[in-house]
């Protein structure tokens, strides 16, 4: 089969992604062979190849926002069956058995692995995956479409929960990426307010187009403290600025994976009068479902910009670029 293969981490603009023949995947007997009609480019996959995250395997497959047809399934497979459309997400494995899993937690357990770094991923023809681990997709979404819902839409929905928003209440969000684009109409959808910070035109504009209630480049303009904020932007200078403007007992969620040094906060002017930092780590499978159910409800449509599988390296060299507005998605 035909992959876009990571052999050695380098800078994207390098073009580290290698375009050759693999021997295609089969699955195990818990696993399914997913045919992968489009995977959407994530900001995780930019760390995996850049290596601001180090190796878990090379070379390897990157890409972890799949869409697809379950071509076929291993024996102890109950859940799907072959010509169903799937979607195939960052997380692959827990343990099942440690307390966080036990606690509904699982997105902690350290025996967690994940699609396009622990294992190969959607940058190609083929893809296998556990079953107990790929979900069903809503209706009423194209392929592309729904493909940025499975991270760009999970880790924005697990970061509004941790966000706290109280009801009615208003929610900035800095940077404006794909998981902010998707945050944002849910946010609107449930009565919030929103607020968005980018450095971007494209992205302030994109904001105003689906709703935002402000968009603009200073927090110090918003109209109003924000009861919450999410921090999309993987700039931990950031941090000290959304907590300096959020409102007393307010909440901000840090959503990347990978986040530059945060500087050092002043006790007094960033965290007193009870304001709480939550970062997000991954997801649980129960947020994957919640936020496709969610999805389905408010029938919000994520903005794609379409490359050819091939052409994977130019579409990371954009995402870092901050020109693709909404989600940037390759396509078999």
């Amino acid at each position: 089969m035909n992959a876009m293969v990571l052999e050695k981490q380098g800078p994207v603009e390098s073009g580290p992604l290698r375009w050759t023949k693999v021997e295609a995947p089969q699955p195990a007997e818990n696993e399914v062979l997913v045919w992968v009609a489009c995977c959407a480019v994530c900001r995780t996959d930019l760390h995996i190849v850049e290596g601001d995250l180090p190796p878990a395997k090379l070379p390897v497959v990157p890409g972890h926002q799949i869409v697809g047809r379950v071509e076929r399934t291993g024996k102890e497979c109950t859940r799907f069956k072959p010509g169903d459309r799937v979607g195939v997400a960052w997380l692959r494995h827990t343990c099942g058995a440690c307390d966080l899993c036990l606690r509904g937690r699982e997105n902690l357990c350290e025996a967690s692995r994940y699609t396009g770094y622990h294992a190969d991923g959607g940058y190609a023809e083929w893809v296998v995956a556990p079953e107990d681990y790929v979900y069903a997709l809503p209706e009423g979404y194209s392929d592309i479409e729904a493909a940025p819902l499975l991270c760009s839409g999970i880790i924005g929905y697990r970061a509004l929960k941790r966000a706290q928003p109280p009801d009615g209440g208003t929610l900035a969000l800095y940077g404006f990426g794909a998981s902010a684009h998707v945050v944002l109409p849910i946010a609107k959808a449930r009565g919030l307010r929103v607020l968005v910070v980018s450095r971007g035109e494209e992205h302030l504009r994109l904001a105003r187009e689906l709703g935002a209630d402000w968009a603009g480049v200073d927090p110090a303009s918003m109209p109003t403290r924000p009861d919450s904020a999410i921090l999309f932007a993987p700039v931990g200078t950031l941090v000290p600025v959304a907590l300096e403007h959020l409102r007393r007992g307010g909440t901000l969620s840090l959503a990347g994976i990978h986040l530059s040094d945060v500087p050092p906060l002043n006790y007094e002017k960033h965290l007193f009068y009870e304001r709480d930092v939550h970062p997000v780590t991954a997801n649980t499978r129960e947020d994957a479902r919640e936020l496709l159910a969610e999805a389905a409800k408010t029938q919000f449509r994520p903005k794609a910009t379409v490359y050819p599988l091939a052409e994977a390296n130019r579409a990371l060299v954009d995402l870092k670029g901050g020109r693709i507005s909404g989600s940037g998605v390759l396509v078999n």
